[in-house]
């Protein structure tokens, strides 16, 4: 039986078009292009009837959006390129100066000791206390005025005018400056306590919902190191002292500073707000440290030296002195002494005239202390001997002026020893004519031996500032001059070329240029010595043997004008001097440089002494009388320091005077 199917219910649509012949049959699909190309119908009633409005083609807008789209994309892409590729470097560094902060670590200064390598110029540890001053902004601190708040909390503190501090601080378009250098680790913990006060009020103020204001955010500090003098003022003239930029500005400090500085080595690192990132990594140079430097000073010497001319300066009125102590056999300077003084560690209260190492630095006349070298000549050229008779008169008429010694007197009858002795200006002149058939050719020959003593030539220590004083050749020598060089004026010298001519007679007549630098050590520890100094013959050793004991007599004879300088148990040679001095401002006679020189043990010299006092005021001026104790206390004290054992003989005591008619 047939099933029987369902009735097909129609579907409402369109009628089927008949194809050309006619059939019933469906035309062929559409392709699909072709549908989307068909322009859409929008039926719009207008009346009563239908209209049909067909759109337009889209792809015009498309085409223009494209472009659109692309021209965006293009300038991108030239940007991208222009920064990664074009400008790069010039990018990337601005990122760098922005984010990356680049600091010098300064490498630590040398050590300066004395002969036992005690620290007479150290380095301790110290703070540079600087500023980003981008985060004083008030964008970035949340305050109008956060330059002037923070100076005014950090001027009393580091010690600066709070007006400047601001000024720092406000510098536009600066992401670093310095605000004191050099500040001890006490002032850095005071910064550190107020940093933190002030943050922690900031983060409260942010919790209650303020801008939480921090002007001291910006405010860090870089590790370095400050020089300090543990003994004050003590060799402060040898030393010298540092500036404000770490460098040497005086003295020793200056001279030796490319061994002393080392090399300074470079940190850099990433920072956000005033604090490093450590997460960003950092570059350092590790900085190298500097030599240090062993001197010939003893410390112990240079103080009693030091103190026995500031208490003489001071008694005296005087304008200021110098004491020397050298060992005669090396030529090292075991002291230099300059009265007034200075204290490195605080400039700022320092005498400007006193800075300076005056010992090395002033020249005057040396009156007669200088008279040794002009025996020296007469000595060694040998024309008298230190018995030769010479006729003292109480004036002496040369060229166009009448000369006379210190004090008014009878003829004297002198022998060339007592000449020295009794430091006469008139037998001195008529001693040294000797050396030349004329004035003219005896002025060549002293002046000969007054430069192989070294006058007029630089020492040898290469000091800044050091004067090799003066002394003229001899044909420009004047009339007064050609009679007044012999005992001591009309040339001029420093303190230490005086005591270098009495180190010269102390070690048999050869000359050692004097040294203050003893050796070296470096970082790893490896000592090496100074070169040796040069050495040069100036008289024969048995005129320096002769001229010693003609010295002896000075101190050791009772008509001898250094009695006040005999030393108990220790034979000693020495010679006073007197000289009118030259005022340095204006350049005429004014007052008196007082001096004594001389060495010991005379029998087996070791040390020599040379000190100076200019213009004293109160009381005596006379070398003998006021320089005298100083030499005393200063070579008594050197002699025990050094354990010298004291004289096995007694002085030769050579004849001072003789009889008319002898």
């Amino acid at each position: 039986m047939p099933s029987k199917e369902p009735p097909r219910r129609r579907v409402p649509g369109p009628a089927r078009s008949r194809n050309a012949s006619g059939s019933g049959r469906p035309r062929p699909a559409v392709r699909p292009e072709a549908r989307r190309t068909r322009r859409p119908a929008v039926t719009k009633r207008r009346g009563g009837s239908q209209q049909s409005i067909r759109l337009g083609s889209p792809r015009p807008r498309l085409r223009l959006i494209s472009l659109c789209l692309t021209l965006v994309m293009l300038a991108f892409v030239v940007r991208l390129l222009q920064v990664q590729a074009v400008d790069a470097g010039a990018y990337s560094a601005m990122a760098q100066k922005n984010r990356y902060l680049e600091y010098t670590i300064a490498a630590e200064r040398g050590e300066i000791t004395d002969r036992s390598g005690i620290a007479l110029a150290t380095s301790v540890d110290a703070h540079d206390i600087t500023a980003d001053p981008k985060l004083f902004t008030p964008e970035e601190s949340k305050a109008p005025d956060a330059p002037q708040q923070a100076a005014a909390l950090l001027a009393p503190i580091l010690d600066e005018d709070a007006a400047e501090l601001a000024k720092k601080l406000s510098a536009p378009r600066s992401r670093y400056t310095v605000l004191a250098r050099r500040q001890t680790p006490q002032v850095w913990k005071q910064i550190k306590d107020l940093k933190t006060v002030f943050a922690e009020k900031a983060a409260e103020d942010r919790a209650k919902g303020g801008p939480g204001a921090n002007v001291l955010a910006g405010v860090l500090q870089e590790p370095t190191t400050k020089r300090v003098y543990p003994n004050g003022d003590l060799a402060a003239g040898i030393l010298g002292f540092v500036n404000a930029e770490g460098k040497g500005g005086g003295g020793l400090e200056a001279q030796l500073n490319k061994r002393l500085q080392g090399e300074d080595g470079k940190i850099r690192y990433a920072q956000a707000n005033g604090r490093r990132v450590p997460t960003a990594g950092s570059k350092e140079i590790p900085a190298v440290a500097g030599t240090d430097v062993e001197l010939t000073i003893d410390r112990d010497i240079q103080w009693a030296a030091q103190r026995a001319m500031a208490d003489q300066v001071e008694k005296s009125k005087a304008d200021r002195g110098y004491v020397i102590v050298q060992n005669t056999k090396t030529g090292e300077v075991l002291a230099m002494a300059n009265a007034p003084g200075y204290d490195p560690n605080d400039l700022t209260r320092s005498d400007s005239t006193a800075l300076g190492n005056a010992a090395l630095q002033d020249v005057y006349e040396p009156g007669s202390t200088s008279k040794v070298m002009s025996m020296a000549a007469v000595l060694e050229e040998g024309v008298a001997t230190p018995g030769t008779h010479v006729t003292v008169p109480n004036r002496l008429h040369r060229g166009d002026r009448l000369f006379r010694d210190d004090i008014d007197h009878p003829t004297w009858y002198l022998t060339l020893n007592g000449v020295l002795a009794k430091s006469s200006n008139i037998g001195t002149i008529l001693a040294t004519g000797q050396l030349g058939k004329t004035q003219g050719e005896a002025n060549k020959v002293l002046h000969s031996y007054l430069r192989k003593f070294g006058i007029g030539s630089v020492t040898g220590l290469d000091y800044p500032g050091e004067s090799p004083g003066i002394l003229a050749k001899p044909q420009d020598w004047s009339t007064s001059q050609q009679f007044t060089i012999p005992f001591g004026q009309g040339l001029s010298l420093n303190a230490m070329q005086a005591a270098s001519v009495y180190q010269t007679i102390a070690n048999g007549g050869v000359r050692i240029e004097p040294t203050l630098v003893r050796g070296s050590k470096d970082g790893e520890g490896r000592y090496t010595a100074s070169e040796a100094p040069k050495r040069t013959r100036v008289v024969s050793e048995k005129t320096a043997r002769t001229l010693a004991k003609m010295l002896e007599s000075v101190v050791d004879d009772r008509e001898g004008t250094g009695v006040k300088a005999h030393i108990q148990g220790y034979r000693v040679a020495g010679k006073t001097g007197t000289a009118n001095r030259v005022d340095p401002v204006r350049g005429v006679y004014k007052g008196y440089t007082a001096s004594f020189a001389g060495f010991a043990p005379a029998d087996d010299p070791q040390i020599a002494v040379y000190c100076a006092i200019q213009n004293p005021t109160r009381g005596s001026y006379f070398g003998g009388q006021i320089c005298g104790p100083i030499y005393k206390k200063v070579m008594e004290f050197a002699l025990k320091t050094l354990q010298t054992a004291p004289s096995g003989s007694d002085p030769a005591r050579l004849p001072v005077s003789f009889e008319p008619g002898e």
